[in-house]
């Protein structure tokens, strides 16, 4: 049975994180590929230097994606933290300067699964969320082609408690290069709900709730993600935001080997709230798809993504999030 999206319109292909099967993620050279295939969003997650300055960075420690470990200068950076509950160690955005961060160089964060990708590993460096906003005006110059923009703010509260909030840097940028309306082509994305909350009453642009199959939000220590996904929980939601970002699992489920089932009915019920669904994250890897589109057992080879994303097409989601934009687009328009 194929659902119709919200709106009725086609469904938007995230770059997640960039063209991140393709290029180490958070790079300019990840997201200019997405732009050139084709992705209707880029996706920078949003940390702070020491220096209140927002950057790209899949998290604030930053050993696995940047050449930091082998800078000299920085060993005596690197130290243990617990935040949002779980512990840490290496280096941390909030310890470096913008300066001193951008004298590192991105790196290949699943050089197990991608080894491709490390032949780029030391080329880029850490983008500025401004740097990134300057692509895409740059991009919508040239071309007449607005591309969105989906930024997550990662670990709010962790960084409200040390004095690095997110929403005044963020909104004033997003401001400057005209992303802050309700029509503009931007989602503001938090596992966390207070984050949002606050968001809702200062800006009114579309905020999304992200949720996974497991935990709950790190700021809300009695509430699981499960339970926001009940009549109740999606009405909730949809007081404060306009969508919700679930994992592939909860709009799809996988079988006890593997393979897709189902729909399990939570795009029609976030849809009767009137929230847009955007399920994460559709990569081509073996390692991370359904049995049945698996193309053999090596975990690195790459498997039937399209057929995965035309499956997630037909149960109606508004949108979803890939590292493999260009074959996500394909699938879709297919």
């Amino acid at each position: 049975m194929n659902v119709t999206t919200l709106t009725g319109a086609r469904p938007v292909i995230i770059a997640h994180r960039g063209a991140s099967g393709e290029r180490p993620e958070h790079t300019l050279a990840g997201y200019q590929l997405a732009i050139e295939q084709g992705a209707d969003f880029i996706e920078p997650d949003l940390v702070l230097t020491k220096d209140g300055v927002l950057v790209a960075r899949h998290e604030n420690q930053i050993g696995d994606t940047t050449d930091v470990a082998d800078k000299p200068e920085f060993a005596d950076r690197k130290t243990s933290k617990t935040i949002d509950g779980q512990p840490y160690e290496g280096w941390f955005t909030e310890d470096f300067t913008l300066a001193e961060l951008k004298t590192l160089r991105a790196k290949e964060r699943l050089p197990e699964l991608r080894e491709a990708n490390m032949q780029y590993d030391g080329q880029f460096d850490v983008p500025t969320f401004e740097e990134i906003l300057q692509l895409l005006q740059r991009h919508e110059q040239q071309s007449g082609t607005r591309i969105g923009v989906y930024p997550e703010t990662k670990h709010p509260s962790y960084f409200n408690s040390i004095g690095l909030a997110h929403e005044g840097p963020l909104l004033a940028l997003l401001a400057q290069y005209g992303f802050d309306g309700p029509d503009d082509p931007i989602f503001i994305q938090s596992f966390e709900v207070g984050n949002l909350k606050a968001l809702a009453k200062k800006t009114e642009v579309r905020l999304v709730q992200l949720v996974a199959s497991e935990g709950g939000p790190p700021d809300r220590e009695h509430i699981a993600y499960t339970d926001m996904l009940t009549a109740g929980g999606l009405n909730a939601i949809a007081a404060y935001a306009d969508g919700i970002g679930p994992s592939k699992d909860q709009v799809i489920a996988r079988n006890a080997i593997g393979q897709l089932t189902e729909a399990t009915g939570l795009v029609e019920a976030a849809h009767k709230a009137g929230l847009t669904v955007h399920p994460w994250t559709f990569r081509a890897e073996n390692y991370f798809l359904p049995t049945d589109f698996k193309s053999g057992v090596d975990p690195r080879d790459s498997g039937d993504l399209e057929a995965e994303v035309q499956a997630f097409v037909a149960a109606g989601v508004d949108g979803l999030f890939s590292d493999n934009p260009g074959r996500a687009v394909t699938a879709r328009d297919r």
